[in-house]
């Protein structure tokens, strides 16, 4: 659902006009990150296009896409979940961009797959990956070195996770559907509640804190809340990180998996080609550089050189990621949320 703050912002520009004015963007985005802001003026400072801007979570946009239908004023939408990408694209609430800029510098991995019409749904333009941190005085790095290794005997009582449901887990166990097939994905499920300190609860920042703490042996977070508490101006959030080591899974196999934030053309866009020169600016090296220095998010473009201290502390600067399309979290995660309830994770 929208913030009222937002809905009462879209009346005053539905009402002003302002949606219809010549050299506008209309964004829906669930991105909530502050350092956005500079991402945004600076596209507004270099093309001359100001971005009316409605801010709401990955449900909450396409709830309301669905509801508004053809008086949808939007024009580009940001989510940060492959997933909620896949869904709004099989709901068509999106349209296929042909762009050559896009489609040289997105791998074809990071994005929907081409629509039959010509053109390709949605693009993803940063990545997070999914990583397993480990009490380095209690945890063999050998013991977790793999995803698979979660659910071992050798780690029951160890693990702490945030709920199976949770957009982020089940783009992961969508992926390791895609990797290891049904039967034997079911197993590995039912072998990380087998494995559990605790019943899963809280975001990826407290499985951090639950390992640091001493209450898990390992945990599972996305990359960019470690990072953000190492590149904290808390001393205490530092050290907490600094605890906890950090294995980038599956290197020798399949490799890491990665979620990503990505955009799309509205279906009912107003202004398609300012649209598209959006999603175009996204995948620029400059823009690029602000999802990894801003938010500590992997750059989804190739070619684009990580300067992040945080982020390269991690890994050396590069890991191996998974290359399977990472719409099959998405089409995956029906058959996946069943097993969840068989296996009691909740």
């Amino acid at each position: 659902m929208l913030k009222k703050t937002v809905v009462a912002a879209f009346v005053t520009l539905a009402a002003t006009g302002a949606w219809s004015q010549e050299q506008v963007l209309n964004l829906y985005s669930a991105r909530h990150y502050s350092t956005d802001e500079a991402l945004y003026a600076n596209f507004t400072k270099t093309t001359g296009i100001r971005i009316n801007r409605v801010d709401a979570d990955d449900a909450g946009i396409l709830a309301r896409l669905k509801a508004e239908g053809t008086a949808s004023p939007a024009d580009v939408i940001l989510l940060v979940d492959a997933a909620r990408l896949w869904k709004g694209e099989v709901e068509g609430l999106f349209q296929p961009v042909k762009s050559k800029a896009l489609e040289e510098a997105i791998p074809a991995h990071l994005r929907a797959k081409p629509a039959t019409e010509g053109g390709t749904p949605w693009f993803g333009f940063s990545t997070r990956a999914r990583v397993i941190v480990y009490d380095k005085l209690k945890v063999q790095r050998a013991d977790v070195d793999t995803y698979e290794k979660l659910a071992d005997p050798v780690n029951k009582g160890k693990l702490c996770i945030r709920s199976g449901s949770h957009p982020y887990n089940l783009s992961l166990f969508g992926a390791m559907y895609e990797h290891l097939g049904p039967v034997k994905t079911e197993a590995w499920l039912q072998g990380l509640v087998n494995n559990m300190a605790r019943a899963p609860k809280g975001g990826d920042t407290d499985q951090i804190k639950g390992v640091a703490s001493g209450e898990c042996g390992i945990g599972v977070t996305n990359t960019y809340y470690l990072a953000r508490m190492l590149r904290s101006d808390k001393p205490e959030e530092r050290a907490i990180a600094e605890r906890v080591g950090v294995v980038f899974p599956n290197q020798a196999s399949w490799g890491t998996h990665v979620n990503v934030a990505g955009g799309a053309l509205a279906r009912y866009a107003k202004n398609p080609a300012n649209g598209i020169k959006f999603l175009e600016y996204l995948a620029s090296p400059a823009a690029q550089n602000y999802f990894a220095d801003g938010n500590n998010e992997w750059p989804a473009a190739k070619g684009v050189k990580v300067n992040n201290p945080a982020l390269q502390a991690m890994t050396g600067g590069s890991f191996k990621s998974e290359t399977i399309p990472i719409s099959a979290a998405g089409m995956n995660q029906v058959k996946v949320q069943q097993m969840l309830d068989r296996v009691g994770f909740k």
